[in-house]
């Protein structure tokens, strides 16, 4: 699969906002864990899977290819 630009700058926008605000909240769950204001630590994996989803949302911003695009689906945004 070529991975060719498919989308334009204000999807790009868009998926830099969200990349870090799921980064943003990821890491502020995981400090939260780490000093035992939540003490629970099944909050641990959408923690990490915040951060990595974040990563990759904005690593699609730079690269500026959507994966859900690529298969066909057409996205608003």
């Amino acid at each position: 699969m070529q991975m060719t630009c498919n989308i334009d700058a204000k999807g790009k926008m868009f998926r830099l906002i969200t990349g870090i605000i799921s980064c943003s909240f990821g890491i502020s769950l995981f400090i939260l864990i780490n000093t035992n204001i939540i003490t629970s630590t099944a909050y641990l994996l959408p923690a990490v899977g915040s951060i990595l989803g974040g990563i990759f949302a904005v690593w699609e911003a730079r690269a500026g290819w959507c994966l859900v695009r690529s298969l066909g689906i057409k996205t608003p945004i």
